[in-house]
């Protein structure tokens, strides 16, 4: 796949995003709008925003290439069968908690319940996990485009640093939670569209028709789901499931980045209603990207192609084999979970940072909006 193709891609995408944040930011005068949306976002679209919120490019290229790892196949999902039940029970206790005392940030709530050093150092492990994190899934995310894109045009990597965070500050300086809500949309659309699309072309160039992919699927190997045989095992079901209920509930009721989508609705019940219903649309999307990792492997084997894990997924979408318009859509998947989890996370950070660790109460509005104009610059720096 040449540079230029990706470059256009990539420069379609930012186009798009721009635009729809100018659209979704023109509503924003105060922190409160920056912070959680004003708590005005319809139900359906931080729903549909929450199925790919978790979702960032490392996910993108890890989760297909894991079903041939380890004997892994589709063990995940009873992961994500845990992921629902954890989903419940942020809807229906820690939405409440959080709502009934009207916190912009989650950590505000241990200010509340248990005082300011425990609010301050819950708002501290965010910041420097989510710092950390955010910015290693930036970096595996600016290796790739490297490799594809900045390398063979001769840039250093400090260029392509900086073209991905400039990117990601434009589209969420003014408009915070509200871009990254409609964004986060979009990505999610876009995201399942590339995996669906890519499924499509790939099963067409194996020669199978719907019926023969679900049937090479079933008979690959890796299709197993529940391990219930042997509790000793790392992928036994309880094992699995247990991890999912618990994973959820650390990192997404837990996590402001995430939450601060849901706590963006008018209201608890329809903040509840967007979380269970988002969850319930995760089940579909994430055995799209098992469905995919099986076929890859399968045209992996049948063309002789070494690589697998994390690998696989760039190498046969951009290896040439296949058509170049599979290369557009894996760049398109990649940079949109790429972009989308980077500004959600500079939102995030900028929230908890103005709210929690300086702090807003007994400060005017004007002052606020300073300060979280200069916290969103250093962070993004």
């Amino acid at each position: 796949m040449s540079p230029l193709a990706v470059i256009l891609t990539m420069l379609g995408w930012f186009l798009l995003i721009l635009a729809v944040s100018l659209f979704a930011s023109r509503g924003v005068r105060n922190s409160g709008d920056f912070f959680n949306g004003g708590r005005k976002a319809p139900w359906w679209v931080v729903a549909i925003a929450m199925i790919g919120a978790p979702m960032s490019g490392v996910t993108f290229v890890s989760v297909p290439g894991m079903v041939g790892t380890d004997g892994a196949a589709m063990s995940y999902m009873q992961m994500v069968a845990g992921f629902l039940v954890g989903y419940i029970i942020i809807a229906f206790v820690l939405i409440h908690v959080f709502y009934r005392k009207n916190t912009v940030s989650i950590y505000q709530y241990l200010d509340d319940r248990f005082g300011s050093a425990p609010h301050k150092t819950g708002a501290w492990f965010f910041f420097i996990s989510k710092l950390l994190g955010a910015s290693v899934r930036l970096f595996v995310v600016c290796i790739t485009l490297q490799l594809m894109v900045f390398g063979p045009l001769g840039l250093p990597f400090i260029v392509n640093a900086l073209v991905c965070m400039a990117i990601v500050l434009a589209y969420t300086f003014r408009g915070g939670m509200k871009s990254v809500l409609w964004t986060d949309t979009l990505k999610t659309i876009c995201m399942t569209v590339s995996i669906v699309l890519t499924i499509v072309l790939i099963s067409k160039d194996l020669g199978l028709d719907a019926s023969g992919t679900v049937q090479t699927i079933k008979g690959s190997g890796m299709s197993r789901i529940f391990f219930f045989d042997d509790p000793n095992h790392p992928r036994f079901f309880w094992k699995q499931f247990l991890a999912g209920v618990f994973t959820v509930i650390a990192m997404t009721g837990l996590d402001q980045d995430l939450m601060q989508r849901t706590l963006s609705s008018r209201n608890a019940a329809e903040s509840r209603k967007n979380m269970i219903i988002g969850g319930l649309m995760q089940v579909p999307v994430i055995f799209l990207f098992l469905c995919l990792g099986v076929l890859l492997y399968t045209y992996a084997a049948q063309r002789g192609i070494s690589e697998s894990g994390d690998l696989l997924f760039p190498a046969v979408a951009t290896g040439g084999s296949l058509p170049s318009f599979v290369g557009v859509l894996f760049v398109l998947g990649l940079v949109s979970c790429a972009f989308s989890a980077g500004g959600s996370a500079l939102t995030a950070l900028t929230t908890s940072f103005t709210a929690d660790i300086i702090g807003t109460r007994g400060k005017s509005e004007e002052s606020i909006i300073s300060t979280r104009k200069k916290v969103h610059l250093v962070i993004a720096a």
